[in-house]
């Protein structure tokens, strides 16, 4: 069993703090009841609760943080001000703070905290959902070498992650904070060709998203790049070839790199205001 990384608290008990959390119980990082949460709408907490059975949930902030040293801040960007002003007098430098919240960077969590108040932001994903997220997360300047660790094992536990420089998680949110949404429209649309071609389209769904994670797993496991994997399926005068020409006609490449940047470029915004 992994070593266990003590009690774990989390403000606001939505599907990103359940995922994370359950994800923290599979792995052995923490028992049931060393999980604390708090939220203000009971149908979050509720959830929470039947997710995790044995953790300990309520709907006082402080509370949390006077029973855990690692406090994930897992609430809308929207609410956050709100959220730090009331945990201010509550945070103690046992205590790192984990920031999820998209748009938010540090310099602004820092300045509604008591100085040297340890931080992480972390960009996690909603395929955290079901075991498969792709995560990034950046430590503050007061954070250790420890914190980050935890962080990493936190979000490992649900998925992919890795460290990164926080310039870079703007672009990690417009990549795979907002890509699902983007393959999401590719398999959507794969599933309406064959649908077009006579497919029933409960099966060109179900085709359309075996081949996309089929794809996305020949990637990993082959170290080989998207170029030379879709070379070795195109043939001269073939028929992926011809769809590769459809592509191209319709700028369909150059239209995710686009979707990408526009999501990243929303996401610096958001931060500036």
């Amino acid at each position: 069993m992994s070593q266990q990384i003590g009690n774990l608290g989390f403000l606001g008990a939505g599907r990103m703090a359940t995922a994370l959390a359950s994800g923290c119980v599979q792995a052995g990082l923490a028992a049931p009841t060393a999980i604390h949460a708090a939220d203000p709408y009971e149908a979050a907490r509720t959830g929470f609760a039947a997710k995790i059975p044995g953790a300990i949930v309520g709907d006082d902030n402080a509370a949390v943080l006077a029973a855990c040293d690692a406090v994930v801040l897992a609430v809308k960007p929207q609410m956050m001000a709100e959220v730090l002003a009331g945990i201010r007098d509550h945070v103690e430098p046992r205590h790192v703070l984990v920031s999820i919240a998209a748009g938010t960077p540090l310099t602004k969590l820092a300045a509604a905290l008591p100085a040297e108040t340890r931080l992480v932001r972390g960009m996690p994903n909603t395929p955290c959902l079901i075991g498969e997220g792709a995560s990034c997360y950046s430590r503050g300047a007061t954070a250790t070498a420890d914190d980050a660790a935890l962080v990493c094992r936190l979000l490992e536990s649900v998925g992919l992650a890795r460290e990164v420089e926080e310039s870079l998680l703007d672009a990690v949110t417009g990549l795979s904070g907002s890509g699902p949404a983007f393959v999401y429209t590719a398999i959507e649309a794969m599933a309406a060709g064959a649908t077009a071609g006579g497919m029933p389209a409960d099966l060109a769904l179900e085709l359309a998203a075996a081949t996309a994670r089929g794809a996305a797993g020949m990637i990993r496991a082959t170290g080989l790049s998207p170029e030379e994997l879709r070379n070795q399926v195109t043939s001269p005068g073939g028929t992926t070839l011809a769809g590769l020409e459809a592509l191209s006609a319709r700028q369909g490449a150059a239209a995710f790199q686009a979707a990408v940047e526009a999501a990243t470029n929303r996401s610096i915004e958001l931060g500036q205001s």
